[in-house]
């Protein structure tokens, strides 16, 4: 076991795109980890999906050894951390199994406000941080700028941050060395009973669950009975070892050494991330501070498009599920998709990963209904409050004493010149204005609350076409507010259609409602009968359109002769119409449940 002394663990805070898994690759060539036959672009993104979007989707973690200027070889652990906001809980629980966090800042872009999001989790985490302006090789980089942007935000002076560029390898060394300089050891007593934190899990057929740990005191052998403290579940290790980037089996782990206990368990839910093991034999007193159970914010249905792949999908559901425990879902059945699953996501990029991955992972064609958020109704006669994520469960509106729906913190980070167009796009939304900040010439901040439902739908696409692609957005949860909300209702050919219904602010139902038939009616095919489309909200009908009927000219051999004559077949063919309504039946076809998706500003 090394002594703490040369250990240093640490992560690498940026916002998405801003060079974070291009550095780590540098790293680990510098360091000699990885030779250059092994190396890969962005070695640390695994998924075909995160090097798509330019984001680090999954967690992982990689122990480099480091020969210092001083003489003395260190053991770097490197904790990739998830770079976008839905994935917030997890950045925390990265960002505590560390005593230090490189912040890395593209020199043509500067701070956006993930970068801030994830510095003040860094912050409050006690790390110490190591401005790094990366990209300095752009034609578009400002440097300075940059630099000023930082020094105003940290105090740091401009000269002593490092400038690199990660993909050309420019001036990395400065950082590795800046890495053994400044952050601190971890510290740990290798007698106390053992905490390791769990700051990320991902599932192997073979091994079961591997949970990745950062060994806080004590330490973890192979042949020990561990416990999960939040679960009281206990395991035999199957295998103790380290990342080197792939697992490599060692003997233990010493206090503020990161690697990974492969549990042998069957699901994550049993091993969540930031949990803390101990030994069964001498178990610890408390466990690490933080941990909490993942929350769904976000809910949809998903149905396959053919209703003979519902199998298969839960089937793919349940095998995404071992590797994100985020991931929740239960059986659902709509009248109008038949049997399908209500899924609860973290948020909308989470939903957008899981949608893909159904698709090219399992090749499966599906349909996902429109989000939705989580409710809190109040009962009136009871005063019981019932949690509810899909409009098609809310009582009847007599029964309801109040609604209330989540409301969250945002930061958005703008030039200033878009200062209008953003103030507008909230407000709209029914955002409410905090207060702004300005972290830098040129640049603002400004902080709003705004419901969650109003968040979900396409306001991240609205502020990024209405700022060019420079706004950058954050946001956290804050609290239930109760608001004057209603379900709105689609009726087609007088059938309420559950998959159509969502929940709405009283203000907004008519437009809503308005904007959705006027949608639904060039989308719903012509029957032989005329089809009524309805909007109902409040207990009544507030907006209604006909779909045509496709008629038969049955007047063609009459012409001339007497009037009375034409009346007869028409008054015949109304009688064939309303019986063929009786017995006829609509057809809703897809395009109209993502017609709810995409009505946006209309």
């Amino acid at each position: 076991m090394t002594t703490t002394d040369h250990i240093r663990n640490f992560c690498i805070i940026a916002h998405i795109d801003h060079g974070k898994s291009t550095l780590a690759d540098r790293l680990l060539q510098l360091t000699g980890t990885l030779s250059d036959r092994q190396m890969t672009e962005q070695v640390l993104d695994s998924m075909d999906l995160e090097r798509e979007k330019g984001v680090t989707i999954k967690a992982s973690a990689v122990r480099m050894n480091y020969t210092a200027q001083d003489g003395k070889t260190y053991q770097l652990n490197l904790i990739d951390t998830p770079g976008h906001v839905d994935f917030g809980y997890e950045v925390s629980r990265a960002l505590a199994a560390c005593e230090g966090a490189l912040l890395v800042v593209d020199a043509s872009q500067g701070i956006e406000a993930q970068t801030l999001a994830n510095l003040y989790l860094g912050l409050e985490a006690d790390l110490e941080i190591i401005p790094v302006i990366n990209k300095i090789d752009l034609p578009a980089a400002m440097p300075d700028d940059v630099a000023q942007e930082i020094e105003n935000l940290l105090g740091t002076p401009q000269e002593e941050i490092i400038r690199i560029s990660a993909k050309e390898g420019t001036n990395v060394s400065a950082v590795l060395e800046a890495i053994v300089e400044q952050v601190p050891p971890p510290r740990g007593e290798a007698d106390a009973p053992l905490r390791a934190l769990i700051f990320d899990s991902h599932y192997d057929p073979y091994k079961g669950v591997i949970a990745y740990v950062r060994v806080v005191d004590g330490q973890v052998r192979g042949g020990d009975t561990l416990r999960l403290m939040a679960t009281a579940a206990d395991v035999k290790p199957v295998e103790v070892g380290i990342f080197a980037p792939d697992l490599k089996p060692t003997p233990g782990l010493g206090p503020g050494e990161v690697g990974y206990v492969a549990t042998g368990l069957k699901t994550v839910h049993e091993c969540r991330v930031g949990d803390t093991f101990t030994t069964a034999r001498q178990p610890a007193a408390q466990p690490l501070p933080g941990y909490r159970p993942a929350k769904p914010m976000v809910f949809a249905g998903i149905y396959p498009v053919d209703g003979e792949d519902y199998a298969d999908l839960r089937d793919a559901l349940e095998k995404l599920q071992l590797n994100d425990a985020a991931l929740v879902f239960e059986p659902e059945t709509s009248q109008a998709l038949n049997f399908g699953f209500r899924c609860g996501f973290l948020g909308m990029f989470h939903m957008e990963i899981v949608q893909e991955r159904l698709e090219r992972e399992y090749d499966l064609n599906i349909i996902v209904t429109a989000p939705s958020v989580q409710y809190e109704v109040v009962m009136r006669e009871t005063g019981e409050v019932l949690l509810i994520d899909s409009p098609a469960e809310l009582p009847d509106e007599g029964l309801i004493a109040e609604i209330r729906e989540p409301w969250m913190k945002i930061q958005i980070f703008t030039p200033t010149e878009f200062y209008g167009a953003v103030m507008e796009l909230a407000t709209k939304r029914r955002g409410v204005f905090v207060d702004q900040d300005y972290p830098a010439p040129n640049r603002v901040q400004l902080n709003f609350e705004i419901p969650l439902s109003e968040l979900i739908v396409d306001f991240f696409d609205q502020l990024k076409s209405r700022t060019r692609g420079y706004a950058s957005l954050d946001y956290q949860f804050l609290e239930y507010r109760a608001e004057d909300l209603q379900r709105l209702e689609i009726l087609v050919n007088n059938e309420p259609v559950d998959a159509l219904a969502s929940i709405v602010h009283k203000k907004d139902a008519y437009h809503r409602g308005q904007a959705l038939i006027s949608k639904l009616k060039d989308l719903i095919p012509r029957q032989m009968f005329t089809v009524p489309i309805q909007a109902k909200a409040g207990g009544r009908i507030i907006s209604r359109a006909n779909v045509k009927a496709l008629r038969k000219d049955v007047l063609s051999k009459c012409y001339g002769g007497d009037v009375t004559r034409k009346k007869k077949l028409l008054e015949r063919q109304k009688k064939g119409k309303k019986r063929m309504k009786m017995i006829g039946s609509v057809e809703v076809p897809q395009e109209a449940f993502m017609a709810v998706l995409r009505l946006g500003d209309d």
